[in-house]
């Protein structure tokens, strides 16, 4: 028997208009347990709350848009933990995820899948991804 996707997903959930919410409330949004929260934002790094004075996370709206977007991954697509994570990534950055050079090809052949303007716009940012892993790098010696 086919069924129509369309008709089995439910509604988009209402997310109240407000800065912060808390673990209970986004348990609740996403209909969840909070314990689940706390172990995806081990899971994924986009979900990272701020934490209160009194040590209570504080969501903003867009980790409950993220939180939504997990379930819908994990719960309804049926994806894996990891396959939710690379998915989100690979969303995160295309701009970067496209433009990186594929392994094992000749320097000719990685100049192919640029354009000049590319190479140009990403070289101030490899520069600066790159002191700041020295510096992480002189740290941890």
């Amino acid at each position: 028997m086919i069924v129509d996707e369309e008709l089995i997903t439910e509604p988009a959930q209402e997310i109240p208009d407000k800065l912060y919410f808390r673990i209970g409330e986004v348990a609740r949004l996403a209909g969840i347990k909070p314990y689940v929260l706390r172990f995806w934002e081990t899971e994924f790094g986009g979900l990272g709350p701020k934490k209160s004075g009194t040590g209570h996370r504080l969501y903003r709206r867009k980790d409950v848009e993220l939180v939504l977007e997990i379930k819908c991954l994990l719960y309804e697509k049926r994806f894996t933990i990891e396959g939710a994570r690379k998915f989100l990534e690979s969303r995160a950055k295309p701009e970067l995820v496209r433009a990186a050079p594929k392994r094992g090809r000749s320097k000719k052949a990685q100049g192919d899948l640029f354009e000049g303007e590319t190479v140009q716009k990403l070289v101030p940012l490899l520069d600066k991804v790159r002191k700041e892993l020295r510096a992480l790098s002189d740290l941890l010696k």
